[in-house]
């Protein structure tokens, strides 16, 4: 990089922006125990009971939920705080994501479902709106991963699938292009995992069928990058899924796996 770009070398980095740096011969080491230690007390939660995930498994929160009000603005220093630390927690994303939806008016169980996700770092069903989440791989390392509330309301697994798909595969052509620009020009298809069968087949079948007719075209674009080859969709077994943990709760031993595909680390 000295020889491409202006710069002053300090040595090796070890701290940014509440983000600790660990750099080894295994390989290099981020963590926010500092800052994931002060939220806990900023939330009275440092003496808390641990739990093994982020989220219960078959959570569901509602804006409709009846329940006692809580303090907004605490609400959303709490969910702010829990954003943050997704920076270098993938696991938590999913669980962030569904409490971030309740910024407005916060109910208890809402509250106890954002405390709960510290918890785990301490040891919707409104709009029938499905979760797209990935995670790209660069060799052996995530590095960059998204878990999102879905534009439109699709009417089955296969199509949220399919609509996922798409999603990831924009990414992958943002992400080729990048890649391109830093001398790393991505020979071969980009291969994306789907763990649904007839999404598979919804995206190698040009023809517009009765099970496709209805989809806004533009997901179509995912048809396009198989046929350019600049994609490559491949079945993967849904215990082997790794994106599952962006898109819904999972039991512990299922969690607990996935996140060590991820490479997330305990002490």
């Amino acid at each position: 990089m000295v020889r491409e770009f202006e710069i002053t070398d300090i040595g090796l980095m070890s701290y940014y922006l509440g983000i600790e740096v660990s750099q080894k011969e295994q390989g290099i080491f981020i963590s926010q125990s500092g800052f994931a230690k002060e939220v806990l007390k900023k939330f009275k939660l440092e003496n808390c009971n641990p739990v093994s995930t982020p989220a219960e498994c078959g959570l569901k929160l509602s804006k409709d939920d009846k329940g006692e009000k809580v303090n907004s603005t605490e609400f959303r220093s709490l969910v702010g705080s829990l954003r943050y630390l997704t920076c270098i927690r993938p696991d938590i994303l999913y669980a962030v994501g569904l409490v971030s939806r309740y910024m407005e008016a916060p109910t208890m169980s809402q509250w106890n479902a954002a405390k709960r996700i510290l918890r785990y770092i301490k040891g919707d069903f409104d709009d029938r709106k499905s979760t797209t989440g990935f995670v790209f791989f660069l060799g052996d390392t995530a590095f960059t991963w998204s878990s999102k509330k879905q534009a439109i309301v699709t009417l089955s697994t296969c199509e949220a699938e399919y609509v996922a798909a798409t999603s990831c595969a924009c990414h992958a052509i943002w992400l080729r292009k990048l890649l391109k620009e830093l001398n790393m020009t991505q020979e071969e298809s980009t291969e994306i995992f789907v763990d649904n069968k007839s999404a598979l087949a919804l995206a190698k079948n040009p023809v517009f069928h009765d099970r496709s007719k209805h989809i806004d075209t533009r997901y179509h674009f995912l048809r396009e990058c198989v046929e350019q080859k600049e994609v490559a969709l491949k079945y993967v077994k849904t215990e082997d899924q790794i994106a599952d943990i962006f898109t819904k709760p999972l039991k512990q031993d299922v969690f607990v796996k996935m996140r060590t595909l991820l490479g997330v680390t305990t002490n």
